[in-house]
């Protein structure tokens, strides 16, 4: 997404009060202010993407919005689209900050965030989860259809006498309808036709063994590990439709990087019987290594040198990539992964050398001294997450400095710290760059992200008024004192957060991180 602010001044002049209709040959249907909230009145359910036609992101966005629209157009959902350079009152009003940002909206008075993946596929199946109630009702006549309407369906088999497990599903349906699809029955006779004794869920998909069947307590913390597991092929893909998912599925995952289609699909089969041995411990995919070999880099692996395996702890963000002199077999890669699951197999560590002495005001911090400087004291370390190519955190360096220095006589207690975020693993989950966060005294596993200007008073006041020292920073200035004293004295001045030096500084969620999925 990018950022923008304030609106841009619009270009189209006049052309902003055109009526809405839909683009030529398009599904997609252009809104404006004078046709918005008619439109979005008439119909019960509505995707909005808010857009500027100069957005990289919105241009790779538009011909799978497009695929989306059509699919979604026979089911009465309709796409439409605002173009915020000529319709810079409506997007502020619905708070656009950044391109493209789309909204589901139920009525004028009802609207979030679109959650989903921005893929056809996914919007698609979004958007028909919100289109239906999050349990609908199941029984002989739509069963078979219903099991067909997502990738992943869920299916509650509970009789009528069963009104705890009843509401447990239905409030569990609810939390999650935006990402999967629910259907229940009390039919003891269709349970009975699917296999399964009440009460029990099932989740039905498209892979793999097409069904697994749920028996446990109806407690929602199990059930969705329990989903999430079951509904994770044994050996996926990651691509940008995926990835997301098995990031957050906190346990770890390997992938497979592989640079032919042929030779990804040889691997695939090689790996299920591995994949079943450990499901639940561990997610294995396979990825295309000519479309996203770099990211191998950012795996601790060499990104010429495919095929290769690594696993990546998702949750502690420590990575271990397999030997790549060695052949990617999967009797070996195997016992590399049992090592791993056990313990026995360090993580790979990728770091910057330490510098041998710290020169400046600001102390350069790497992946072998993070822990030290950052975790294991008792000081208040204000800590930036840099890359050396972002403009921003470039224009943020001598205000840093100078922030460094009013803390020089107080080193004990704060320490200003800076880390290369490209060049070494962190533990830490950085969305953009800059990224500065506070690690409290006492509190280093609770680290305070700092998104205020970026002026040497504001981080002084965020350090005092979040640190456990409460240190104010204190510069050293040299006054004159009268001509007749014939000497020059060294005044200690507390930086006062009332004179900011840049009133108008970039916030701090410019220069945003996005992997190449």
């Amino acid at each position: 997404m990018r950022s923008f602010a304030p609106f841009a001044l619009s270009l189209l002049g006049a052309a902003a009060a055109v009526s809405a209709s839909a683009d030529v040959e398009s599904n997609v249907i252009a809104l404006t202010k004078d046709t918005f909230n008619d439109f979005v009145t008439e119909h019960e359910l509505v995707l909005a993407e808010f857009y500027a036609p100069w957005c990289g992101h919105c241009k790779a966005l538009a011909p799978k919005y497009e695929e989306a629209a059509t699919e979604l157009k026979a089911k009465d959902i309709p796409l439409v689209k605002i173009d915020c350079t000529a319709e810079e009152d409506l997007c502020r009003e619905y708070k656009v900050e950044g391109y493209p940002t789309l909204k589901i909206f139920r009525g004028l008075q009802s609207n979030k965030p679109y959650a989903g993946a921005r893929q056809t596929e996914s919007i698609v199946s979004y958007m028909v989860k919100q289109s239906l109630p999050a349990v609908s009702s199941v029984n002989e006549e739509n069963l078979e259809d219903f099991k067909t309407m997502d990738k992943i369906v869920i299916i509650g088999y509970i009789g009528s006498d069963n009104q705890k497990q009843s509401e447990s599903f239905q409030a569990f349906a609810e939390e999650q309808r935006d990402n999967y699809l629910f259907g229940s029955s009390d039919d003891a006779t269709l349970a009975d036709s699917e296999a399964v004794t009440q009460p029990a869920i099932v989740l039905y998909k498209d892979f793999d063994e097409k069904k697994a069947v749920y028996t446990g307590e109806f407690d929602q913390e199990a059930i969705l590990t329990w989903i999430k597991t079951a509904s994770t092929p044994l050996v996926g893909e990651i691509g940008p439709e995926t990835y997301s998912s098995y990031m957050s599925a906190g346990i770890p995952l390997g992938y497979i990087f592989a640079e032919t289609q042929e030779e990804r699909d040889e691997l695939k089969e090689a790996f299920r019987p591995i994949a079943e041995k450990h499901r639940g411990a561990i997610n294995i995919a396979t990825i295309d290594a000519k479309a996203f070999g770099a990211h191998a880099g950012n795996l601790n692996l060499d990104p010429t040198k495919f095929p290769a395996f690594v696993i990546h702890d998702t949750v502690k963000n420590t990575k271990f990539p397999y030997d790549q002199t060695k052949a990617i077999e999967a009797e070996s890669v195997g016992e590399f992964i049992d090592d791993v699951l056990n313990d026995k197999v360090e993580p790979s560590i990728k770091s910057e050398p330490v510098p041998e002495e710290q020169e400046g005001p600001v102390t350069v911090v790497v992946a072998h001294s993070y822990n030290e400087l950052v975790i294991d004291n008792d000081k208040d370390v204000l800590v930036e997450f840099y890359a050396p190519w972002c403009g921003h955190c470039k224009a943020l360096a001598p205000k840093y400095e100078e922030l460094g220095k009013l803390y020089a006589k107080n080193s004990d207690k704060v320490t200003i710290a800076k880390i290369d975020a490209t060049a070494n693993d962190i533990p830490e989950t950085i969305q953009g760059f800059p990224t500065i966060k506070l690690f409290p005294a006492g509190s280093k596993d609770s680290p305070i992200e700092y998104s205020g200007s970026r002026t040497v008073e504001d981080l002084a006041e965020f350090i005092k008024a979040n640190g456990k020292h409460q240190v104010e920073g204190v510069a050293e200035e040299e006054v004159e004192e009268p001509e007749e004293a014939g000497t020059v004295t060294a005044t200690a001045t507390p930086v006062s957060s009332t004179a900011s030096e840049e009133a108008t500084a970039a916030p701090a969620d410019e220069d945003k991180k996005h992997d190449e999925l």
